[in-house]
């Protein structure tokens, strides 16, 4: 379809698709997929099966990580020459740890309009129902592959106070969950959405260690694609002119939201003091 835009340039949409329930496309992202002349899809393939369950026949383009920068010019020209034009990832929103980046930023620099059409994002479902603070939160992609470089990655996260994000694959999922109990503490809370939106969808949730310790049970814990979710580094209290941690103002401010049992163990991983003394001395403040 060429587009009705006056500067005779077409429109290129950024069509959010399904991560799993086909029934999540929303009507505009159909009606849009349905009209344009092209659609530049991550895998021709596996998007042709979703445009067959719609009933839509359309021209696809292969743009995917690997050859973006040749394809974005192909694309380009299209928009050029007046056609609108979709693009769709395998499955949420592109650009997302999905490509696209390429494409955008030189549409936009020739002047082409480019216009979102919302709809799944797996991070954004993940994090809705993960209960997890979501006023801040830190989306960092797919953590490296190598386990040396991933854990100086988990390393470099591990003050931040803000909820972190990663996505993962099945075949490192263990890995990963291991290194960020091991790195950030036992005790750090974490969540993870396998199959989201799927019919075996499946939230894990409590302390790095517990969640750690259920996916190693679970026959069917290493299967299917995570969103993984860390609770953000607690505050920590100010430190008197000796360096040391003032854990009376550290107890304090976390017993306003956490039970004494779980302020009693974040506290012994940030000092290293008995977990037992800390209790007994969270109890005391408490009382007074």
């Amino acid at each position: 379809m060429k587009s009705a835009h006056g500067n005779g340039s077409g429109t290129l949409y950024i069509v959010a698709t399904p991560i799993g329930n086909l029934e999540d496309l929303s009507p505009r992202a159909s009606a849009v997929l349905s009209r344009v002349a092209v659609i530049a899809a991550e895998d021709t393939r596996h998007s042709g099966r979703l445009l067959q369950h719609l009933g839509i026949r359309k021209p696809m383009i292969a743009l995917h990580d690997h050859n973006e920068r040749d394809r974005a010019a192909q694309v380009l020209d299209r928009l050029e020459g007046g056609d609108d034009v979709a693009l769709i990832s395998d499955a949420g929103t592109p650009l997302i740890s999905d490509p696209g980046f390429v494409l955008v930023r030189q549409a936009r620099e020739r002047g082409v309009r480019v216009t979102p059409v919302p709809g799944p994002c797996a991070l954004v479902a993940a994090l809705s129902a993960a209960g997890l603070p979501t006023d801040r939160f830190l989306f960092a992609g797919f953590l490296p592959a190598k386990r040396g470089a991933r854990r100086t990655e988990l390393e470099s996260l591990a003050d931040t106070s803000a909820t972190l994000v990663f996505y993962e694959s099945p075949h490192r999922i263990l890995e990963t969950v291991a290194e960020i109990r091991d790195v950030m503490g036992a005790t750090r809370e974490l969540v993870l959405g396998r199959e989201l939106t799927k019919t075996f969808e499946t939230f894990y949730a409590g302390e790095a260690g517990e969640v750690c310790e259920a996916i190693e049970r679970d026959p069917n814990g290493a299967r299917g694609e995570f969103v993984v979710m860390v609770g953000g580094a607690p505050l920590k209290a100010d430190a008197g002119e000796s360096g040391e941690v003032n854990t009376d103002k550290l107890l304090s401010l976390l017993m306003a939201e956490l039970p004494v049992k779980k302020v009693a163990k974040i506290v012994a991983e940030l000092t290293g003091r008995p977990k037992n003394e800390l209790y007994q001395r969270a109890l005391t403040l408490k009382a007074e």
